[in-house]
């Protein structure tokens, strides 16, 4: 089977298993569900937060609203099918706390979040934007003519694509669709006996849910929500009938999906397309609806069969179901001044002028920052390999895709003019199924042959490979990345992208292709570091590493950028390292269970987390092994799902300059963040890093970031001044903020 191959006993090269230490107490580890909660917060002191652009701060509110959607959809639904279905959790926490004690902090932390959400929305966005000329009118607010625009558009765009779905005997209560915003209506007869009657009403999501209104002499952009265009027009849809009542109501429904290899029947294909279509019909875990809901239209929707929900699965609110409509808002055209100020990426100097991407990465290794630095250099490397004539064959990863992808073009056309092409497809990306099937379907249809990656493992690493035929002989060319090949967020992630064309690399790269597509017990690898079969084992080894050199006296030094930080082993090996002396910074966008500044336990650790306009999406570690520092990317995070059950990769960075601009360009910026960044304290709570003295410059990492690669663009490419500069603010902004917390 394929994945025992990948999970068999490392491969030659990989690092020693290194013994396990004893079981940890409970409260040394913060829950996982409970961080992730702790995140969102920190999304939502961004929509607080009134230096940030207006704007912007609705996008924040959206995002909030969007990552509680997923958090309920994968999480909460996981952790109510334990309980109801009695299942065993994949990862028991390490802080003692079962799925049911789980359940009800989040059911109390949420239902105040939402709470706190809302408020936001309405006492303090809501108002500015109105003041600015931006107005979501309700019914009640709108003129006659106004009137009269909506009857014309309902009856025309609108009432078409209505279906009623009556609720009695003969009709019970509908599927409701995951997510889709539904009427339910309370309706009597025009005659007596007046006995109520219900029925559902799906707004249609094929309709801008913001119905934009006529602009007006006062210049005011104003929009009325779908539902509010439908409600107040609903009896032409019951002849005979009135509607007295309607509230909007959604339904959230598990849409986790994870195959298991003893699942797989035919094939990978058609088993993830028919666990979609049940997707479709997963159980319900939460039900928004509005505060103006009695208690007949609750009990309409509790008592239903088809719902199963209890009381504290429901979630009142005071405005719109579902905040996510607000993102439209922030997409509209004008209102500079109301958001950050646009940022163009950079085309790095390294790459500019140069005709071809291949003879820049002959030339020496090159590192990319996006969104800093354009993801364009991605794009053209696939291109120009696509169109090259010397270019044989090329090989990627393809993980999360983009509707208009320029890749995916590029590709497909290579394969068209007789190229050998690989794709290989991940169809198990998280919400991103459907989509990936389609550009796979798509990729099939040009030439490129697809496999779609290990049935029980997740291939989430980035790689592509090209094989051109140069005047002395074959050479292969690299790149590795933090991030997905997908244009769209690579313009709202912050990652890196790493270009080579060293034989080690391609020979790796190589290897890894043949044990995605082929069958293979494992390879003696040069550069790569392979999850599942060796990453957790490796990254231990470092930690060790370290540690050993601090109780030997020698420089011992840790620092790690990644998304979450979750697995039990690694946590109780940093803590071990931290008592031995090792200095350890770690930059944890979202989950982290480790608590930092536990006397005896974790002094010498410190945690930050930077949420700003980008995404912090880059995975970086530093090892300092005594005066021989070593510096790697990866595509993982540090949980025991990338470690165990999925495929990823982690490589070094080797050259001395760019190991430096990772080091002091990038992490050292991060770690000196006093705009963004938050620290975790012992308690669990996080505090904003403020700087350290009156006179202390503000460094906002991601705008310092930005600074640089314009500044790089204007000045050579080899002294690199943007990161000498840069260091230096760093290194006086941080080293002052380190005394001061001992």
């Amino acid at each position: 089977m394929r994945i025992q191959q990948l999970n068999g006993q490392p491969a030659a090269g990989a690092a020693p298993a290194v013994p396990q230490a004893p079981a940890l107490d409970p409260g040394w580890f913060i829950n996982r569900e409970l961080s992730w909660l702790d995140f969102n917060e920190r999304v939502l002191e961004e929509a607080r937060d009134p230096s940030n652009p207006l704007l912007d701060r609705l996008r924040f509110l959206a995002i909030c609203a969007s990552n509680l959607d997923e958090f309920f959809e994968v999480r909460v639904a996981g952790l109510q099918a334990q309980i109801y279905e009695n299942l065993e959790p994949q990862d028991p926490p390490p802080d003692g706390m079962g799925p049911l004690a789980q359940l009800v902090e989040i059911t109390r932390r949420a239902h105040d979040f939402v709470g706190r959400m809302y408020e936001v929305w309405y006492t303090e966005v809501r108002p500015q934007i109105l003041k600015h000329g931006i107005r979501v009118c309700s019914p009640q607010e709108l003129s006659a003519s106004q009137d009269a625009y909506l009857d014309a558009f309902f009856d025309s765009q609108v009432y078409p694509v209505l279906t009623p779905l009556a609720i009695d005997p003969a009709h019970p209560f509908p599927h409701v669709h995951n997510k889709s915003l539904n009427l339910l209506l309370r309706i009597e007869p025009d005659k007596p006996p007046a006995r109520p009657l219900y029925a559902v009403l799906q707004v249609p999501s094929v309709l801008n849910r913001l119905v934009p209104l006529p602009d007006e002499a006062d210049g005011q952009r104003r929009f009325v929500l779908l539902e509010d265009v439908i409600g107040p027009r609903l009896d032409a849809l019951f002849g005979g009938y009135r509607v007295t009542e309607r509230v909007a109501f959604r339904v959230t429904r598990n849409s986790d999906l994870s195959i298991q290899e003893n699942e797989v029947r035919s094939s990978l294909l058609s088993t993830i397309e028919e666990t979609l279509r049940q997707r479709k019909w997963g159980a319900a875990v939460r039900l928004e609806i509005s505060e103006r809901a009695d208690d007949g239209f609750l009990a309409q929707l509790l008592s239903t069969s088809a719902l199963e929900l209890e009381e504290r699965d429901v979630y009142k609110v005071p405005g719109p179901v579902d905040l996510t409509v607000l993102a439209a808002l922030w997409k509209l055209e004008g209102f500079r001044d109301l958001r950050e100020p646009l940022y163009e990426p950079q085309m790095p100097v390294v790459f500019s002028g140069r005709k071809s991407l291949f003879s820049a990465i002959r030339d020496q290794d090159i590192l990319v920052h996006h969104p800093y630095e354009s993801f364009g250099t991605v794009v053209q490397f696939i291109e120009q390999a696509s169109e090259d004539p010397g270019v044989l064959a090329i090989k990627m990863t393809l993980y999360r895709t983009a509707d208009s992808n320029p890749i995916i073009n590029a590709l497909a056309r290579a394969a068209e003019i007789g190229k050998q092409v690989t794709a290989l497809v991940e169809l198990q990306a998280r919400l991103d199924e459907e989509n990936n099937i389609d550009k796979a379907r798509m990729l099939q249809k040009a030439g490129v042959h697809v496999v779609y990656g290990i049935v029980g493992l997740k291939t989430h690493c980035k790689a592509a490979l090209v094989v051109r035929r140069e005047h002395d002989g074959i050479r292969r060319y690299v790149h590795l990345g933090t991030g997905n090949y997908n244009p769209t967020t690579a313009r709202q992630y912050t990652d890196l992208s790493f270009f080579t064309c060293r034989p080690e690399f391609g020979e790796d790269a190589s290897a890894l292709f043949n044990l995605l597509t082929g069958y293979s017990h494992g390879n003696e690898w040069n550069r790569l570091i392979v999850a599942p079969q060796h990453l957790a084992s490796r990254l231990t080894a470092l930690i060790e590493r370290e540690r050993k050199h601090a109780e030997e006296g020698r420089p011992a030094r840790i620092i790690a950028k990644v998304n979450s930080l979750v697995d039990p082993d690694i946590i109780e090996r940093l803590y071990l390292a931290s008592q031995a002396g090792v200095r350890i910074d770690l930059i944890v966008r979202g989950i982290c269970c480790l608590r930092p500044r536990l006397p005896g336990v974790s002094d010498n650790i410190r945690v930050v987390s930077v949420i700003d306009k980008y995404l912090e999406h880059s995975r970086i570690a530093y090892f300092q092994n005594g005066d021989d520092p070593e510096v790697f990317l990866a595509s993982a995070d540090w949980m025991p799902r990338n470690f165990r059950r999925r495929v990823e990769i982690m490589f070094p960075i080797e050259s001395p300059q760019l190991r430096r601009r990772l080091v002091d360009g990038i992490l050292g910026v991060v770690l000196a963040d006093n705009v963004k960044a938050r620290e975790l304290q012992a308690d669990g709570l996080y505090r904003r890093v403020p700087p350290a003295a009156p006179n202390e410059p503000t460094i906002r990492s991601q705008v310092e970031f930005q600074n640089m690669a314009i500044l790089a663009c204007e000045t050579s490419p080899i002294s690199h001044p943007a990161t000498a500069v840069t260091s230096h603010a760093v290194h006086a902004a941080a080293e002052p903020a380190r005394a001061r917390r001992g």
